[in-house]
């Protein structure tokens, strides 16, 4: 009833904005005339029940007299029923017209019975003749009694054709609330079709049912319909022109939206071209105060020269236009003169004019000579400012390839490089040490080696930088050489949070002074173009995996400005050309290989590294592996430090499998090393956390947790290592996400100008095709792996409520378990119609910026949380986390 009434309301509500009040009366009068429902089963059963004695008498009698006078009455024999208390004005008409029908059947009846008595009266009284009508009688109340049902039968044939018919009339004004609710797609004339036919229907049922087609016309029903039609001609008109309404508002908007598009733009170039000035502006004071000083000193001299040089020049201007007048003058006198057109002049006018003549000639070696001199110091000024300039050019390609100018992408080519060619053993390893240390601490000379030699050949190159080692230095970095071995590394290989923080660390290292390496496995499902100088080492890496050697191709590449390797297995497994990066069936094997094969090409480059920091089970291995056999190899002037950014993921396995990378399994299968604690397995996170000299995770709060039931099993190894485990809450990279800066983004904007935010949102809900006419109305987001530990069950709820309460949400994530993919897939094809929930099951980078620029809210509901990074880059983009206290959400 609620929802009827609702419906009912919207209806009323549309059709005042789009009817007139005329419209909107007649069609309050055809809903008043709709009967309420059907006949109910038990008013059918009480419609088909024997009439009362009484009436059956009468009826005989009736019967009788017409037969015996060979006549019927012309109209169809009606019985009267027993009528429920309550029906409806139709049913009362009906029950009305049967009653006077009645009434003159028995009219008629009595007036014949009248006429009989008479007859019988005036003849002979036989007793035969008694007999006889009394079995006429009879007959005639048979006859009655089946006249009696066939009227039955005609009522209840009559009240189903009626209701029928006023089902039909139900379903058009249905059709025509929704055509009249459905925005841009009415069409009046369908309402009009079915109106004529409904008509020409009860015409013909009624011409085969013998009725009469003017009286069907007089009906309060037939009425109804053809106010109905004439509804339906005023609806035609205004729905004509609500639709020319709509598709003038259509292009409107759309032209709008083209335009506010374009002023996005041309407003990100406009922000985007002042953040590259005032970096440049900054860049610029920051590098060469001293230098710019003295280059606007040049540039004052070179504007005074270049005024006194116009000085000049003008003066040069006016003495050349004289030199062409008098020149001319002085051509003409003596073409005068030689031509004896003298006769004409006084003597004295003719030695005037020779003395003129001379003076003009003087003055014109005079003009010429100063013209000379102007010219020379024309000449030394041009010298001098092409000079100056010159010098200016250098100084100014010396300070553009300066060290400290260079950005650390540049650095960290260099870096591999010099890698590059100790692998290849193209250069010693001493020399290869020296040139790393002096790219480490980016030596002015090893930048302009490299620019100098710029397009030449590699060998001229590595000659040029062999000169540099051979000059030595002694100044010591006071940096960390730190090597991080990794699964994930964004934005090339991203699965969760991992990824972004080895890259945001890595850089944030790099900044501090430290130099920073990644060692990556190759998949096959990387992003490459996110890589620079991709380039694959002319050198084969050979590891050990279950008791034989395999090659391994080595790759350098810069990512975010830092040095990274990929290893590409030469296995016949093709460990990492799955399509994915986990979830295969050998996770435990490929990482381990992989393990193996990363601290070979660190144990083969000769480097002296200071940290090397492993990151979740995945790469456990190297902690163990770096002890029992490359630290015995003499390759041991690292400390290692384990991460774990979720005990959640632990790489158990039976133990024998533990001897394919080479380790014993006989010493670390023990309950002290890496024998798990629960299961009696190998459990890889353990074995990182008895062989690393420092352990952390993600999180001061999360490693409280862990320390008890949030453990996983390894509460009481955390407990005796405590010492040297500690927690350190995760941070994001605020270069990369920075609303001010974000190239994904349609519109910049900061905290002191947030309408960028807002342009966002209407952007965002015009590529998810959400509703977008309320700017009010809040956008709540949802981005994360769909797991049970992110709390689905919450997840789920949220979008059901946010529907409920009028809020619009949007979910970016997929699992990868496969029946929760599929159970987010029903989810998402239920809200499929629904212009205000939009589910996006997969992972997009560039729409996930897009996303947290353009919601309100952000949940994060996940049942345990590490950390968690959403919540930091929701909060840095303007959107309020709703979290759990749980973990590093209780941090942060």
């Amino acid at each position: 009833m609620a929802a009827c009434g609702a419906a009912a309301a919207e209806y009323s509500a549309l059709l005042s904005l789009s009817c007139g009040p005329i419209t909107r009366r007649r069609f309050a009068v055809s809903c008043r005339a709709r009967p309420p429902g059907n006949l109910s089963a038990q008013q059918k059963k009480k419609r088909g029940k024997n009439i009362a004695p009484k009436q059956r008498s009468s009826n005989a009698k009736l019967l009788l007299t017409t037969e015996e006078n060979g006549q019927l009455p012309s109209t169809s024999l009606r019985t009267s029923m027993e009528r429920p208390q309550k029906s409806t004005s139709s049913e009362d008409d009906t029950n009305g017209a049967i009653s006077q029908i009645d009434e003159k059947i028995a009219a008629i009846g009595n007036e014949q019975q009248e006429r009989s008595k008479d007859k019988h009266f005036e003849s002979d009284f036989q007793l035969e003749d008694f007999g006889e009508m009394i079995q006429n009688m009879e007959k005639n109340i048979l006859l009655l009694n089946q006249a009696r049902l066939q009227a039955i039968e005609d009522v209840d044939k009559i009240l189903t054709e009626k209701e029928a018919l006023q089902k039909k009339v139900d379903t058009l004004e249905m059709n025509l609330s929704k055509a009249l609710a459905t925005k841009g797609n009415i069409n009046t004339d369908i309402p009009g079709d079915h109106l004529e036919k409904f008509t020409k229907e009860i015409l013909i049922e009624s011409a085969l049912s013998g009725g009469n087609p003017a009286h069907l016309c007089e009906s309060p029903l037939f009425m109804e319909l053809t106010v109905l039609k004439e509804e339906n001609m005023l609806l035609k008109a205004d729905a004509q022109f609500l639709k020319a309404k709509i598709v003038e508002f259509a292009e409107t908007e759309e032209f709008l939206f083209k335009l506010e598009k374009e002023r996005s733009l041309l407003d990100a170039t406009v922000r985007e071209l002042e953040a590259r000035f005032l970096v440049a502006q900054t860049d610029i004071w920051k590098v060469v105060p001293l230098q710019y000083d003295v280059w606007m000193e040049k540039v004052e001299n070179l504007q005074h020269m270049l005024g006194c040089l116009k000085n000049h020049v003008e003066k040069y201007a006016a003495l050349l236009d004289q030199h062409d007048d008098l020149h001319d003058k002085i051509d003409e006198l003596e073409a005068s003169l030689k031509e004896g057109k003298t006769s004409e002049f006084s003597p004295y006018v003719v030695e005037l004019l020779q003395q003129k003549l001379k003076a003009a000639k003087s003055h014109h070696q005079a003009g010429h000579q100063e013209t000379n001199t102007h010219i020379q110091v024309y000449q030394q000024l041009t010298e001098e400012f092409q000079d100056n300039l010159g010098k200016l050019i250098e100084e100014s390609g010396r300070l553009e390839h300066s060290a400290n100018s260079m950005p650390s992408e540049f650095w960290s080519h260099i870096l591999l490089m010099i890698d590059g060619w100790f692998l290849e053993r193209k250069i010693p390893n001493t020399d290869a040490r020296m040139l790393r240390e002096m790219a480490w601490k980016r030596d002015d000379r090893i930048c302009e080696a490299y620019f100098a030699c710029k397009g030449a050949k590699e060998s001229d190159v590595m000659e040029t930088f062999l000169k540099l080692s051979l000059s030595g230095n002694s100044q010591c970095s006071s940096g960390l050489h730190i090597v991080h071995i990794a699964a994930e590394m964004a934005p090339v290989a991203k699965v969760g949070g991992l990824a972004d923080v080895v890259a945001g660390l890595g850089k944030a290292l790099q900044t501090k002074g430290h130099l920073v390496e990644i060692v990556l496995p190759k998949y096959d499902c990387m992003q490459l173009d996110q890589i620079t100088n991709l380039k694959v080492l002319d050198v084969v890496i050979q590891s050990y995996f279950d008791g034989n050697l395999f090659s391994n191709n080595v790759w350098t590449g810069t990512v975010e400005g830092l040095p990274v390797y990929f290893i590409e297995p030469q296995h016949p497994s093709k460990f990492f050309w799955r399509a994915q990066y986990y979830g295969e069936h050998d996770d435990f094997k490929r990482y381990s290989y992989f393990s193996r094969a990363a601290l070979e090409l660190l144990y083969q480059s000769g480097k002296k590294i200071d940290i090397i920091h492993c990151h979740d089970w995945q790469t456990a291995f190297v902690a163990p592996l770096y002890w029992d056999i490359y630290a015995t190899r003499g390759f041991s002037s690292a400390r290692i430090c384990f991460t774990c950014h979720n005990f959640e993921y632990q790489g158990t396995a039976p133990a024998p499998d533990l001897s394919y990378c080479g380790l014993d399994v006989e010493q670390l299968d023990r309950p002290d090393r890496m024998q798990d604690n629960a299961h009696g397995r190998i459990n890889v996170a353990k074995g990182g956390i008895v062989y690393s000299n420092i352990v952390t995770t993600v999180s001061p709060t999360y490693a409280l947790e862990v320390r008890s039931e949030g453990g996983r099993g390894l509460q009481d190894t955390l407990k005796m290592h405590s010492r040297k485990f500690v927690g350190i809450l995760n941070g994001i990279d605020t270069g990369t996400w920075n609303p001010s800066t974000d190239r994904f983004l349609a519109v910049q904007y900061s905290a002191t100008d947030l309408q960028g935010k807002a342009a966002n949102k209407a952007f965002l809900r015009k590529q998810l095709g959400l509703y977008s006419e309320d700017a009010s109305q809040p956008l709540v987001a949802c981005i994360t792996r769909l797991v049970p530990q992110k709390g689905l069950h919450l997840i789920r709820h949220a979008i059901y409520k946010t529907a409920e309460l009028g809020g619009q949400f949007v979910l970016l994530g997929s699992s990868p378990v496969p029946h929760i993919q599929r159970e987010f897939e029903g989810v998402a094809d239920q809200f499929q119609k629904n212009n205000n929930i939009r589910l996006i099951l997969k992972y997009d980078e560039a729409l996930s910026h897009c996303i947290y620029a353009a919601s309100d809210m952000f949940i994060i509901p996940s049942m345990f949380e590490p950390c968690g990074l959403t919540q930091m880059i929701a909060m840095r983009y303007g959107s309020v986390p709703i979290v759990r206290q749980t973990g590093g959400l209780c941090d942060r």
